[in-house]
């Protein structure tokens, strides 16, 4: 059967998140099944999505995105089939119909599921993006967010506009690992543990563990100018996708509201920090993202009303520059 993000929920009601199926990874080595290649694979992405925003930074700060070409889906999921139910990821019908979305050229598909049963004719898990693409085999090569940035971190650094830039640096693999391990609880996952929770309790598990993290961040980010320390690394991109939709969709949508993030000093300059790194901005496309939660979520949101606010300027000003870096 058909599933989505939003039935992940087990009897207690609570969120859980199951993996990701496909885990092939290119190599820079020629000789392996998928090498770097530059033309060769397609990003499928939506800017809704912050595990498949995590990917486009990477090919933007990177000077990957000639190398590897991206799309974006439509921004609300739509029917992914006639013979069932299933909402999900949707392809626009035009290039015109929502700018920034637009079709899939390459493949012809309607929908992301199209995608996946091309690939793999009998697959039975979600529907997801992001979607490494190898055009040359017609096959989804990865779907997990976390290794895609890796191998784009080192892997096509033979083809790369910006190959010395290293995200994952061998002295700080450590403090990122376990800096990912409690963001990725506490705040990456943990926004999606409230919004979908379906019961009291686990939501309230889930928005406690919520503000420890972010109250950790805050205090971590009083004395440094990045999660990690004083460098700009993969951390701090993973970090950044959940933040920068916190106080426009996740403070509402999820109830993630017992405090704004701009009420946090430090946290609200780090966010306007990253997203003036070139290239970063590129990456957020607020009018997709609350299309997206507000309007393709009917269980929490029926009407689809999309809120007005607040619209925050994350190019002005910021204090994170009295840190070295």
């Amino acid at each position: 059967m058909a599933r989505s993000g939003v039935d992940e929920t087990s009897e207690s009601g609570a969120f859980v998140r199951t993996a990701s199926t496909f885990r092939n990874f290119v190599s820079k080595d020629p000789h392996s099944q998928f090498p770097a290649e530059s033309g060769r694979y397609h990003l499928y992405i939506s800017y809704a999505c912050p595990w498949a925003c995590r990917c486009l930074s990477y090919l933007k700060i990177k000077g990957l995105d000639e190398a590897i070409s991206f799309s974006s889906v439509h921004a609300i999921w739509g029917r992914t089939k006639e013979t069932d139910d299933h909402r999900g990821w949707v392809f626009p019908d035009s290039d015109t119909e929502l700018p920034g979305a637009e079709p899939d050229f390459l493949n012809g598909a309607k929908s992301v599921r199209e995608l996946y049963e091309i690939a793999s004719p009998n697959y039975e898990g979600k529907y997801t993006v992001p979607i490494l693409w190898d055009k040359k085999l017609k096959t989804v090569v990865n779907n997990e967010s976390s290794e895609i940035i890796r191998m784009f971190n080192t892997e096509f650094n033979g083809i790369a506009k910006n190959p010395s830039l290293d995200l994952y640096p061998s002295h700080l693999r450590d403090t990122i690992d376990e800096t990912n391990e409690w963001v990725f609880n506490g705040i990456n996952n943990g926004v999606y543990k409230c919004g979908f929770a379906r019961k009291q309790e686990p939501y309230n598990e889930a928005v406690n563990q919520l503000y420890e993290a972010v109250d950790r961040c805050e205090e971590i980010l009083r004395k440094q100018r990045y999660i990690c320390g004083n460098t700009f690394t993969e951390a701090d991109i993973r970090l950044f996708a959940t933040l920068i939709r916190f106080d426009e969709v996740y403070s509402v949508h999820f109830k993630c509201n017992k405090r704004l993030l701009r009420e946090y000093p430090n946290i609200f300059n780090y966010i306007k920090d990253i997203y003036q790194i070139q290239g970063m901005s590129s990456t957020v496309n607020m009018e997709h993202i609350k299309q997206h939660y507000y309007g393709s979520h009917p269980t929490i949101n029926p009407f689809g009303i999309i809120p007005h606010g607040p619209n925050i300027d994350y190019s002005s000003l910021h204090d994170r520059d009295r840190f070295s870096s």
